[in-house]
């Protein structure tokens, strides 16, 4: 016979622990579920490219919630285990041990799925992306003085990655195929900042140029390219990752670069919400539908989420937020800016401190503080708002002042 939950939730990753965590805080008294096809129980994965690969931290110390929290919270886990079918009619899915369970409410938290190169060799071992705590063991286990490291793409994680390997020694290229870093994410100007601050660093990039395979016996020995090949003991796939919405596809919901769902987390089935990577959300506050791939968006939509479940009003009405940590660079980013928006800098690049504004027709889009700390209140306040780039620029202007 089959179990049956109040509650199942579909992914154990940041975004489904706080769920968990969200409905209980919030007098959810029926049965909860937490799947996960991670053996461990949900952990902060911003730590595997910060904590784990530049401190080799265990992962265990990244844990939101020790395992025995989820028994005594009367959480059924099924951790280490995949969900194969999802049947909305039936309000059942099927595990790949063949159990099925009976849901009244379905959260899906399933994450994004790392991009990995079709390319001759790819199989070969040493070839690694980064998305668990086992790939980020495995990766820093094998960085040491001297390796040779490539890392193929140059967007946050292979970015963080090749900061972690250049700090335990490693010989270290980034490939790109096109120049500079991060310019999708952040522009021309400060993608440049961060290629001379890695460049700074001892990191080689090699730009405007195609992955076209890997050579080796076993391991992967060199990186075929066409600018040349590279010689490698370790390399680093980081293009990119996409929404895991097989599962959502496969039950008919509505899809579009993401599982569709309104700022409640509902979905086109009433009976299923999405969360984190996969969710496709309304944001109220600026008027548009976004998916976002940041630890910060799952935890807060997993709130909304357990919200709606227990009665709650809460929604999606917030400005995306960021961070990351690169040798002794520090940054916040908040807001929702474009590659092609005006950049407007206050202070002085040089000095390793200062803000960036990213406007659009006079109105801030987003913002980020490097190595400026204890402004992001102030910052997230000026977004929307119309402000000069003179005043912007003026630090003579108190923040609050703008």
């Amino acid at each position: 016979m089959a179990q049956e939950f109040g509650t199942v939730i579909i992914g154990a990753g940041i975004g489904g622990g706080t769920a968990v965590e969200a409905l209980r805080d919030g007098g959810y008294t029926g049965s909860i579920a937490l799947i996960g096809a991670d053996p461990a129980a949900p952990y902060y994965r911003p730590d595997l490219s910060k904590n784990v690969m530049l401190e080799g931290s265990d992962p265990a110390e990244s844990a939101l919630r020790g395992e025995d929290w989820y028994p005594a919270h009367d959480v059924t886990t099924f951790f280490g285990t995949t969900v194969t079918g999802l049947d909305p009619q039936q309000q059942r899915l099927t595990l790949d041990n063949g159990e099925n369970l009976v849901y009244g409410q379905v959260i899906l938290a399933t994450g994004a799925t790392p991009r990995t190169l079709d390319v001759p060799g790819a199989d070969l071992g040493n070839i690694h992306t980064l998305r668990d705590a086992g790939d980020a063991v495995s990766i820093r286990s094998q960085l040491s003085r001297g390796s040779k490291v490539v890392i193929i793409g140059g967007g946050w994680v292979g970015l963080e990655v090749a900061a972690a390997a250049q700090n335990a020694g490693s010989d270290v290229t980034v490939v790109l195929r096109s120049t500079p870093p991060l310019k999708s994410a952040l522009g021309k100007e400060i993608g440049e900042y961060f290629e001379e601050l890695h460049k700074a660093n001892g990191i080689k990039f090699v730009t405007e140029a195609e992955t076209n395979g890997f050579s080796g016996t076993k391991a992967v020995e060199s990186v075929k390219t066409s600018a040349g090949d590279l010689p490698a003991d370790l390399v680093v796939v980081g293009i990119g990752a996409d929404p895991t919405i097989d599962l959502a596809v496969s039950a008919g919901l509505e899809t579009d670069n993401g599982v569709l769902v309104d700022e409640h987390m509902r979905s086109s089935d009433a009976n299923i919400l999405a969360i984190g990577d996969i969710a496709a959300a309304q944001n109220t506050l600026l008027n548009q539908r976004l998916r976002v791939e940041h630890w910060d968006n799952a935890v807060r939509q997993a709130e909304v989420a357990a919200a709606t479940i227990t009665g709650g009003d809460k929604e999606y009405d917030w400005e995306p937020y960021f961070y990351t940590d690169q040798y002794d660079l520090g940054m916040e980013y908040v807001g929702h800016g474009s590659s092609d928006d005006d950049v407007v800098i206050r202070g002085d690049k040089s000095s390793g401190e200062f803000i960036v504004f990213w406007t659009r027709g006079g109105d801030v889009t987003a913002a980020m503080n490097v190595n400026i700390w204890d402004v992001g209140d102030e910052l997230r306040a000026l977004i929307g708002k119309k402000v000069s780039a003179a005043q912007l620029q003026d630090q003579s202007i108190e923040l609050t002042d703008l």
